[in-house]
């Protein structure tokens, strides 16, 4: 699997699209980076930037955007409502896909030891990359902001891991960067209906993890409580994981509670905003809406579509574009600006958008393509659609069912069937590319060269290997087209009973399904030269083959008795 991390560089300009434009092109004059989302404000004068690509490549992007932003951005005359302290304020790595944490968090300090060597900037690594624990939170390491800087670096505690620990020319312009390695953070702005920033604070402090200093007697002019060290005593937030601030933002005439969520585990959004809309409401104040900052992964909002699905007693087996469509209504996102999943949800943005997808075609135009001269997509991919269309039809009982007049106390059951169903057809819809996929590998290997003996020995070797991918394929078609029985069988005995012809269709299409995908097992497999192994997995197609053929049998006399009249 190809290692992806993602690059979320804050730059303390959020004002001059010019200045910005010239950086986010220095990024992307690196090949192989892919600039997923600029998101600039101006109040805060602060821009996150947000790109994805293998780690090498990004590297190298993350350089010459410090670098760009070195050259652009003077600290000495910048000003914004964002804490900062310096033109590249932080840098994080963010694994995303065949990567570990630990090799994301010494990519980091690679990143973190160029900057403070050939960039002569101050850096800090926080995080998963720090080097002291102090420093893993990046509040620390900004503690007092660019006005402190001069005197902090010049420290033994707060000297700089990489890069200069004094106050030259140069660090007054650049001022000083944080590098580091993290999980998926959410950032995101919770809307008032005020402008008092003393409020949103207040119900900040109410939330944030680190809560608020303990006062004597009056608990908003009582002097701090100090412990044996000389520390603030602290009241902690209700929300684990989370650091916030209240500000307000001149562009949109309102104040915010600005959160960064750095554990979406223990505080996932939507908990998040229910917690904030609590201690607002108690305080006479209403969240307007919410203003995601970058972009947010998409089990965020799956999660928080889920949880006001339950709340309204709503089947959870629906559609994830209209999850997408309950999440944005229920938390306001589009509130202050358009919220648009594709430009927003990272999983959306590093999709393959090339359009070469069977399942991103019209029902014409793949119907059109299949009955074309090309052989792909053929009975395998077929096969797929077919079991997911019995897994759509058994979920669409589901769904009906739990939305039921009268059926209200039921709402649950059918829910956990139409998500298993939605499920199921997901993984089916998912296997109609990949069994055009498998055909074109084994196309692919026979059009290797075949001039000497090495040459013969790979391509008959990689002939071998694509064949039994192309087996191993509609194996797991047969499979995940068997389990949708349960489904409409369930739907069948115990779903809306307007219904049961639908729920039967979806039988049928089952067992077309398991049967056109075992026939797709049996012709690959007799092209192995591993007759143990081709033996082996046709027999186990053939046991679920039969039992389709049985099942199929049973559900439709089932059918057929409740329409007797």
């Amino acid at each position: 699997m190809k290692q992806l991390i993602e690059c979320v560089p804050n730059f303390s300009e959020g004002r001059n699209l010019d200045i910005i434009k010239q950086i986010t092109d220095e990024i992307e004059t690196v090949e192989g980076v892919n600039l997923l989302d600029v998101d600039p404000g101006a109040s805060t004068n602060r821009t996150v930037v947000t790109f994805v690509g293998e780690p090498a490549d990004v590297l190298e992007a993350a350089f010459r955007g410090i670098r760009k932003a070195q050259e652009l951005i003077d600290m000495r005359g910048h000003h914004g409502d964002h804490p900062r302290f310096g033109a590249t304020d932080v840098c994080p790595l963010v694994p995303v896909a065949g990567i570990t944490m630990e090799e994301t968090a010494e990519y980091a300090r690679q990143l973190a030891k160029r900057v403070g060597d050939e960039l002569s900037i101050p850096v800090f690594c926080y995080e998963n990359s720090a080097f002291k624990p102090e420093r893993r939170n990046l509040a620390n390491c900004r503690q007092g902001e660019y006005e402190a800087l001069k005197e902090r670096i010049c420290t033994k505690e707060w000297k700089p891991d990489f890069g200069p620990n004094k106050f030259t020319e140069s660090v007054a312009k650049s001022g000083a960067s944080a590098i580091g390695a993290r999980d998926f953070l959410i950032a995101v702005n919770f809307n008032l209906n005020t402008t008092s920033t003393r409020r949103a604070n207040a119900i900040a402090f109410d939330v944030r993890e680190k809560g608020r200093p303990k006062r004597e007697g009056n608990p908003i002019t009582g002097k701090i409580v100090k412990d044996a060290n000389g520390e603030n005593v602290m009241i902690p937030g209700t929300l684990k994981g989370t650091k916030a601030i209240g500000w307000f933002i001149k562009e949109y005439g309102i104040a915010q509670v600005s959160m960064n969520i750095t554990n979406t585990r223990e505080t996932p959004l939507h908990v998040a905003f229910e917690e904030v809309c609590k201690k607002a409401s108690a305080r006479g104040i209403r969240i307007t809406g919410t203003e995601i900052v970058g972009l947010v992964p998409k089990a965020a909002l799956i999660d928080a579509a889920d949880y006001f699905l339950a709340r309204q007693q709503r089947s959870l087996g629906i559609d994830e574009a209209e999850k997408m469509k309950i999440a944005i209504k229920s938390m306001g996102l589009d509130d202050l600006k358009p919220f648009n999943p594709e430009e927003k949800v990272i999983e959306y943005m590093i999709a393959d958008k090339s359009g070469n997808r069977l399942v991103d075609m019209t029902c014409e135009g793949f119907a059109n393509e299949t009955a074309s001269e090309s052989p792909a997509p053929g009975g395998g991919s077929i096969s797929a659609y077919m079991g997911a269309l019995g897994a759509a039809l058994g979920t669409m009982v589901a769904n009906l069912s739990a939305h039921k007049p009268g059926w209200d106390s039921k709402w649950n059951y059918f829910s956990d069937v139409a998500v298993k169903g939605q499920r199921l057809k997901e993984e089916l819809i998912q296997l109609v590319d990949e069994d055009t996929n498998a055909f074109n590998l084994i196309m692919n290997a026979f059009g290797l060269p075949k001039g000497t003996e090495e040459e013969k020995a790979a391509r008959k070797q990689a002939i071998q290997e694509a064949t039994k991918y192309a087996t191993e394929v509609p194996l797991r078609t047969v499979k995940r087209s068997f389990d949708v029985f349960e489904i409409c069988e369930l739907m069948i005995k115990k779903g809306n009973p307007n219904s049961v012809t639908d729920a039967a269709v979806g039988v049928l299409c089952a067992e077309a399904a398991v049967t056109g995908a075992y026939m797709n097992v049996k012709i690959n497999a007799s092209s192995l030269a591993d007759k143990e192994f081709a033996n082996q997995i046709v027999a186990e197609a053939h046991e679920y083959l039969v039992k389709a053929n049985r099942t199929k049998q049973r559900l439709i006399k089932l059918v057929d008795k409740q329409l007797d009249f």
